[in-house]
């Protein structure tokens, strides 16, 4: 077994989900649950095919999101793992519409930041074995910083007062 990191490639303004779901529906599923869940939704969505023809398997509403989901999901080649990258949309929207989704196993991460992911390769294949989500703390908050964390919720419309 060989351990291997693989960094997600992507313009730092666009959201991505990672996870790992088990059937070759979940394209169309996760496609149906993202538009439901925000009417007008721009995104591209991969998922890693791991049994038959085991091919990437994509859809979206973008097509510079579909081509950055290919891209990214062929570069990990783990199967059954699915990435959607999401545009002008946060995570938090869509999340548990995803999570919904009979076929989805589980969620890595949900996140603007950098991503490297942390593969196991085999003779088989490669699995997921976690990821590194952004960087590590620089200190604890202190009252400013809770303030600006406050006043950046309310403004961007998802806490009131």
């Amino acid at each position: 077994m060989e351990l291997r990191t693989v960094p997600i490639e992507k313009p730092e303004e666009v959201n991505l989900i990672l996870g790992q779901a088990h059937f070759i529906k979940t394209v169309e599923d996760l496609h149906e649950a993202l538009i439901c869940a925000v009417p007008g939704i721009q995104f591209g969505l991969a998922f890693c095919e791991s049994s038959g023809p085991a091919l990437v398997r994509a859809s979206g509403t973008s097509p510079e999101m579909v081509e950055l989901a290919r891209s990214n999901a062929l570069n990990l080649g783990a199967g059954h793992s699915f990435i959607i990258f999401l545009k002008d949309c946060f995570p938090v929207n869509v999340l548990n519409a995803v999570k919904a989704v009979p076929e989805v196993c589980r969620i890595y991460c949900a996140t603007a930041n950098r991503v490297e992911v942390i593969l196991a390769e085999t003779d088989q294949g490669r699995g997921i074995l976690g990821v590194v989500d952004g960087v590590r703390p620089k200190g604890m908050e202190g009252e400013q910083d809770i303030a600006e964390r406050k006043a950046f919720l309310r403004r961007i419309g998802y806490k009131q007062g």
